[in-house]
């Protein structure tokens, strides 16, 4: 959507309110990410260069125009928050293919978890009581959700899929963090490029690293790939950057929980994939806490 298209809308329906209707746009957006994972049958490392990469080359038109400078320390950061995205999604898109959804897609929304965490020990910053409670009721949750694992699901290998995704959440944090402060100073579009083009590069050399192919995909996988892009990518993650300039921090983090149940309801209908007991009991025990934490830090 342009800039025009935006400001159209704001007008007519007030800045907030398409804030929040961009919020729910864009969880329902990421909601479809690990249900096209799933769905391709390309490496994983192709799929996430070719997520990341589509979603630049159509952020491109509207680079122009939007202003927003680089002092070289900024470069430097935006730099080292794409390669912190590289490796979020170099080990989430890993983790889909050897758990199950709902536990990948729960255990890579414990970020804020890592985010509270990386404030305390990197920013100086204090934790309240509720935010401490919230912490400690996710790790229980996901001590719960992962001895799913223990007891034998029908997924490939979940207990190393559920670290995967772990690390994930862990990258998407510092991916969080290292670009708080420039986000501060840049506009939307150009910072994201920068990360986006590093982040590519960054998944293109784990893609050449492992012998990924990257050409030679039948139609249906170029679809996949652009869906990527245009669904969780443009809808779901760059809306969500820009929904945070405009609504609180708190209602987005936890709208943003909605994106397990809405993954895990695909999934089971797509793949008839039902999550265990101990999953769904974990992923809610996960969720509360987030949701605690997300809260406790507005």
């Amino acid at each position: 959507m342009s800039t025009a298209a935006v400001a159209r809308l704001t007008a007519r329906f007030g800045q907030r309110r398409v804030a929040l209707a961009a919020v729910g746009v864009a969880v329902a957006a990421a909601s479809t990410s690990a249900i096209l994972i799933r769905l391709s049958a390309a490496p994983e490392p192709a799929m996430a260069f070719y997520r990341v990469c589509f979603t630049t080359l159509l952020l491109l038109p509207l680079a122009r125009g939007s202003g927003g400078s680089f002092s070289r320390r900024d470069l430097l950061v935006a730099g080292a928050a794409g390669l912190a995205l590289a490796a979020h999604f170099a080990t989430w898109f890993a983790s889909v293919d050897l758990t199950t959804v709902a536990a990948s897609v729960t255990l890579v929304q414990t970020q804020p978890l890592f985010v509270a965490a990386g404030a305390v020990f990197l920013l100086g910053a204090t934790l309240g009581r509720r935010t401490v409670v919230g912490i400690a009721l996710a790790i229980a949750g996901v001590v719960v959700l992962s001895a799913d694992g223990l007891s034998g699901t029908v997924a490939p290998d979940p207990l190393l899929g559920n670290a995967l995704a772990l690390a994930g959440a862990l990258a998407a944090a510092a991916y969080v963090l290292s670009g708080r402060s420039v986000r501060q100073r840049v506009p939307l579009v150009p910072y994201v490029l920068v990360v986006y083009t590093v982040a590519a590069l960054g998944l293109l050399a784990v893609a050449l690293a492992t012998d990924a192919a990257l050409l030679g995909y039948p139609p249906r996988e170029w679809v996949l790939f652009l869906g990527m892009a245009v669904g969780p990518g443009i809808l779901g993650h760059t809306l969500i950057n820009w929904a945070l300039e405009h609504v609180e921090s708190t209602v987005v983090s936890v709208s943003l929980v909605g994106e397990p149940v809405g993954s895990a309801a695909i999934a089971t209908l797509l793949f008839g994939e039902i999550p265990g007991l101990l999953t769904l009991a974990g992923g809610a025990v996960i969720v509360a806490g987030v949701v605690l934490v997300a809260v406790s830090r507005e």
